[in-house]
């Protein structure tokens, strides 16, 4: 049951795309979103390799806390803006029920994600930017840190009402794929349609696809089978996932280390750089 919607945002620009999929979800789950700020520090603000004597040290804090305080403020009134954009009820403005609620956490963002993470139901983030260094380590806390699913949110992407009503599932057999399908079975069962997809080899003593189907079926869950061919699982099943129209993907995360496959280029994070759809991934 979806019932605690977590919303880690920063300045990187992706507050709207993360908070507009968190609205829509929680509208269709009758959900509460919990919005975190990860606060800068002071002295993560203050320039570096550049000597300072105690005086001028003192004055650049005080004025990097106030620059701090500045940035929340103004994040706090796009973020209560946004919310009532996305039809979410202020907890300022609450009768009784609060639906989106804000608070700030000093830290780094990671950590932030582990801590506030672990009693979430489940946790949205961007889309990680490798080529700027951004959001990989959150991805990581919040698969590994916290263990919970998460929402990734591509580019600029606004949902609609289309959004996780056609919900694609990648079957492979293995126990990411298990603890995604596990994770994910409200979503999908709120779903018009559901597809799972499929293609090579089933992982060694990994249920089948059908399977799958069947135990989907004991929970009244109708899904068809969708096979894909090809030597590359990730532009295949992108490349399935748009042609049969699915609005949003669920897959198993990191068969491998994390590590491993950012080093050697493993499905997964084939499929978060290629994807232009939202991916709920658990691990």
């Amino acid at each position: 049951m979806i019932k605690s919607i977590l919303v880690p945002v920063r300045g990187d620009g992706m507050v709207a795309t993360v908070l507009a999929h968190a609205a829509e979800l929680a509208k269709q789950h009758q959900a509460q979103v919990n919005v975190v700020h990860c606060r800068a520090q002071a002295k993560d603000l203050m320039p570096q390799g550049i000597p300072l004597n105690d005086f001028a040290r003192k004055v650049m804090m005080e004025q990097a806390s106030e620059l701090a305080n500045r940035q929340e403020d103004h994040l706090r009134g796009i973020l209560r803006r946004l919310a009532r954009e996305f039809g979410l009820q202020d907890e300022a403005d609450a009768d009784g029920s609060v639906i989106c609620t804000f608070a700030e956490e000093q830290g780094r963002m990671a950590d932030v994600v582990k801590h506030a993470g672990r009693l979430s139901d489940l946790i949205v983030l961007p889309k990680p930017q490798r080529e700027r260094n951004l959001g990989q380590s959150s991805l990581k806390a919040a698969l590994y840190g916290a263990g919970r699913p998460v929402l990734i949110c591509p580019g600029q992407l606004q949902p609609d009402e289309t959004f996780a009503q056609h919900v694609a599932v990648g079957w492979n057999g293995s126990l990411p794929a298990a603890r995604a399908v596990a994770s994910s079975l409200d979503i999908v069962g709120a779903a018009k349609r559901v597809s799972i997809l499929t293609g090579g080899k089933v992982q060694s003593h990994g249920p089948s696809v059908d399977e799958l189907v069947a135990y989907y079926a004991m929970r009244g869950i109708t899904a068809e089978i969708v096979r894909f061919n090809g030597k590359d699982p990730a532009t295949e099943l992108l490349k399935s996932c748009k042609s049969i129209g699915a609005s949003l993907l669920v897959i198993g995360a990191y068969s491998h280390s994390h590590e491993t496959e950012m080093l050697f280029g493993g499905n997964t994070e084939r499929i978060i750089d290629k994807t232009e759809m939202p991916i709920l991934m658990a691990h």
